[in-house]
This record gives C-alpha cells, sequence and structure tokens, in this order.
C-alpha cells in the first residue's frame, strides 16, 4: 500500500475533508478516518489547515459491494 501513496501539502484555509474528497471522490466509506489513522496529530490540528501540513493519502482498494436482502417480498 505504502507504494502508492500520494502526499499532499496544505494550503492556508484548506480543509481536510475537500482534500479527502478531491481525492477519493467521496468521504463517505471511512476515507476520513483511514486518512487521520495514518496521520498521527492531523486530527488535534482540526478540519481548517494551515498552510505546510503534509498529509499521506494512501491508495484505498474499493472494499467489495455487500449483499443486500429485501425483508418484505
Amino acid at each position: 500500500m505504502a507504494g502508492s501513496d500520494q502526499f499532499y501539502v496544505s494550503k492556508d484555509g484548506d480543509i481536510l475533508d475537500q482534500i479527502i474528497f478531491n481525492r477519493y471522490g467521496n468521504t463517505r466509506n471511512g476515507q476520513v478516518e483511514i486518512v487521520l489513522a495514518i496521520n498521527r496529530g492531523l486530527a488535534a490540528l482540526g478540519p481548517i489547515l494551515e498552510a505546510g501540513v503534509r498529509i499521506r493519502l494512501p491508495d484505498l482498494v474499493d472494499a467489495p459491494p455487500t449483499e443486500t436482502i429485501s425483508l418484505w417480498d
């Protein structure tokens, strides 16, 4: 996984969720939590970043679709 990671250096006023959305196309599948987990101390900076914060954005593999069932037919 580390070979495909990208790094982003924030500009003043960047919003973490927007950075993650731009990289992955959404923020609904745990991307924010993963990025925060691998970037120690990033959560303490808050959602709006100052310039110069280096953020590791891993190459994430999409989870296989889950099977859904209908309770009422």
